[in-house]
């Protein structure tokens, strides 16, 4: 029995330390854009924001064989885009992943992605004292023709 309780505080106290940190970070409308038959990769965007500061190092996805940080960049006139190992997060400053700017990219998906869809991610990230932590985030599928959501599309 002692050991039992034992076992049972530890994971408490785990359970409660990873709540703690993860009330540090914040992730506002994560989505991902859809798919068509076929089609083998996407991206999943979101708005993170840490109060203390961490940095973004990885992603993880069951929908995906293999998920990367990327950024995408203008270079000499021609866009690229490229893995990232890590994405910083200023202290209380947003960082967006949006279409055409650092994202989550799905790759190897293992089915296509409708609107309407749940995608589920586990960010990791690592905070100021080093420590890893993970965050499971469950991102909206939207129309493959989706761009940032309306409170960000720009009117000309």
């Amino acid at each position: 029995m002692k050991i039992i309780g034992t076992h049972l505080a530890i994971a408490l106290l785990t359970l409660s330390s990873g709540a703690v940190w993860a009330a540090d970070i914040e992730v506002v409308a994560p989505w991902v854009r859809g798919t068509v038959p076929g089609q083998q990769a996407t991206g999943a965007f979101m708005e993170v924001t840490s109060k203390a500061g961490a940095t973004l190092i990885s992603a993880t996805s069951p929908v995906a064989g293999v998920t990367e940080i990327h950024e995408m960049k203008m270079d000499g006139g021609v866009m690229k885009m490229r893995a990232v190992g890590r994405l910083d997060l200023p202290a209380g400053k947003p960082v967006k992943l949006a279409p055409g700017g650092y994202h989550v990219m799905l790759m190897d998906l293992k089915q296509p992605l409708k609107k309407g869809d749940a995608v589920p991610l586990t960010l990791t990230l690592e905070g100021k004292d080093k420590r890893i932590e993970t965050i499971d985030v469950k991102a909206e599928v939207r129309d493959l023709t989706a761009a940032a959501p309306a409170s960000h599309d720009h009117k000309h």
